[in-house]
């Protein structure tokens, strides 16, 4: 974790920022169990479909993105949250240049 962000507030957006034809990330919180970090997608940057053992909550912090959940698409904007549950196949997409903040929990 880095010692800038303790004990203080932390405006999420602003620790990323969007970069042209790329998908940006900074770890916030790493710990045995779980993981906390903010992602900048430019239009048209996503994900592809994966797994993890684990559930896992995105929260948008600007933008727009489709969320695809064992194939049911989720739209989702400024001020959503979306909660991936462990084992099922997900894939995030920018429907425009979008910020979120993932939470990965292990246990």
């Amino acid at each position: 974790m880095s010692e800038e962000l303790l004990a203080k507030a932390v405006n999420l957006a602003g620790l990323v920022e969007y970069q042209a034809g790329s998908v940006v990330s900074r770890e916030v919180l790493t710990k045995p169990t779980g993981t906390v970090t903010v992602f900048a997608f430019d239009a048209g940057q996503g994900l592809s479909e994966h797994t993890a053992p684990f559930d896992a909550l995105v929260y948008l912090l600007d933008g727009e993105a489709e969320i695809t959940i064992a194939g049911k698409a989720i739209g989702a904007r400024q001020g959503d949250m979306v909660i991936m549950p462990a084992n099922r196949p997900h894939a995030l997409m920018a429907v425009r240049r979008f910020k979120m903040l993932l939470v990965m929990i292990r246990s």
